[in-house]
Parts: structure tokens; C-alpha cells; sequence
């Protein structure tokens, strides 16, 4: 079973912008709250943690 967890800052903003992580062994999952059927994204641990990094240094170029 797929645990999805969403930030406990999201909740608490009443923002709808949110997304949802889970445990998925090697990856973690990554999904739209607003949309939990919909597709989701697949990323290796440490990929997750170089996109974190690089968004938070405002290094991403979206």
C-alpha cells in the first residue's frame, strides 16, 4: 500500500498548489493533491534531492 504524504506547511496555508510525496522503496512518488488519480512522477532519491537543491538555490530554469 502507497502511503502519499503532503506538507504539513500545505495544510495549514490553505493553498490548493500542493504536492503529495510517497515511499516507494528506491524512488519516491510525487503527485498533484488536487488531482490523486492523475499521473505522477517518479524520482530516484538522490535525483529528488539534486531538484530540491537546485530550486532552492533558484537554479532551476523552468
Amino acid at each position: 500500500m502507497i502511503v502519499w504524504r503532503k506538507s504539513s506547511r500545505s495544510a495549514s496555508s490553505g493553498a490548493t498548489d500542493c504536492v503529495e510525496l510517497a515511499d516507494l522503496g528506491l524512488k519516491v512518488g510525487i503527485r498533484d493533491s488536487k488531482d490523486p488519480d492523475g499521473a505522477q512522477l517518479q524520482l530516484l532519491r538522490g535525483d529528488l534531492r539534486k531538484l530540491v537543491s537546485a530550486g532552492k538555490a533558484g537554479k532551476l530554469d523552468l
